[in-house]
């Protein structure tokens, strides 16, 4: 099964390290990504820069179409009218099949903030103790996860000395 996973960065470059560190593990087998997106909201800008990786589009890939709502949801309904925010909430609730729910989209939101960067990754496969020794290093932050509460705490176990 596949995880969304978030992970917040307190830098504008800190998502493309980091996905450049997994995709190299990739290459070697160490974890599967199906699919991801990084998000950079840069310093004095009103609107976050989305930037989905097409490069990995494949039977796993979720497409532009999930993503495009995805961030809709996450970074302009504060902006639209009550009409568009109803609509928009309907949708976020169809979302909630793929373990994104208001949690997953409240977390996020009040997180990827101006001057950070974030990194959705949708993965499988991870060879953990591989996976967080080559990581270990890069400064982020768990936001949000359809991990299971067991998987989610092991996660933030490993990098919690790291703190």
């Amino acid at each position: 099964m596949a995880t969304l996973t978030v992970l917040k960065f307190e830098s504008a470059g800190g998502a493309e390290t980091m996905l450049d560190t997994l995709s190299a593990l990739s290459k070697q087998e160490l974890i599967k990504i199906h699919d991801a997106a990084i998000v950079t909201w840069p310093e004095g800008k009103k609107k976050p820069k989305t930037q989905q990786l097409v490069n990995l589009a494949g039977a796993g890939a979720l497409g532009g179409a999930f993503w495009g709502m995805l961030f809709g949801i996450l970074f302009t309904v504060p902006l639209f009218g009550l009409a568009v925010g109803a609509a928009m909430g309907a949708l976020s609730g169809s979302f909630a099949d793929f373990g994104i729910d208001d949690n997953f989209i409240k977390s996020t939101r009040e997180k990827v903030t101006e001057g950070t960067s974030a990194l959705f990754l949708l993965s499988s496969d991870a060879v953990e103790d591989r996976v967080f020794d080559a990581i270990k290093d890069q400064k982020f932050e768990l936001i949000a996860s359809n991990l299971s509460k067991d998987e989610e705490n092991r996660l933030r176990a490993a990098f919690a000395e790291e703190e």
